[in-house]
């Protein structure tokens, strides 16, 4: 089984980086091969609504000159996907919410190709907002057909500076969760 994580933050090392890491090292330690892509602060352009992707019918998107085609390649070979942005005037951060307008897109345009795989929202937010961003990419799994995975708590951690997320123990322990229930979930379902 493979998961493919995508860190929607321009913050190399940052908080939404080591949320994800910490949900990664747990599904890892449970036998599953995973991949973080770093999307955050790379130039990616948003949808233009131009449906080539309905025309074309190749699991692209018209739009090449990014790396957006990479990684709808990976969200298509992966049995799980975890999509993390930090909470940006209480949503996504530009390129996530452009990884999910795209890819989304081109999912649906060409039959499904995210049906019944795993998604798992993170998210890293200074005080408050987070709950807009964690909604944002739980949209994205529901309208791609996909089984959301949930934790302890809401998939959010807090903290402002890097490293901050580390202090917040609820939040570590709820990432921490989300890993093992997603592992429990991709078991049940490629079983």
């Amino acid at each position: 089984m493979y998961v493919v994580a995508f860190n929607g933050s321009p913050r190399a090392g940052g908080n939404t980086e080591q949320l994800i890491r910490c949900a990664l090292a747990v599904l890892e330690e449970e036998g599953i091969e995973t991949e973080l892509v770093h999307i955050g602060g790379r130039t990616v352009h948003g949808c233009t609504a131009c449906q080539k992707c309905f025309e074309n019918l190749d699991n692209r998107c018209i739009i090449g000159n990014d790396f957006v085609n990479d990684c709808i390649e990976k969200m298509i070979a992966a049995d799980g996907i975890i999509i993390g942005s930090p909470t940006y005037f209480a949503d996504l951060s530009p390129e996530t919410k452009a990884l999910i307008d795209r890819a989304g897109y081109v999912g649906i345009a060409n039959g499904g190709l995210y049906t019944r795989k795993v998604g798992a929202a993170v998210v890293a937010v200074r005080r408050a907002g987070a709950v807009h961003a964690f909604d944002s990419i739980n949209h994205f799994f529901g309208i791609s057909n996909m089984f959301t995975v949930g934790s302890s708590y809401w998939n959010i951690g807090i903290g402002l500076e890097p490293g901050d997320v580390e202090e917040d123990a609820e939040g570590i322990r709820t990432m921490q969760n989300l890993g093992r229930n997603m592992a429990w979930l991709l078991r049940k379902i490629r079983a």
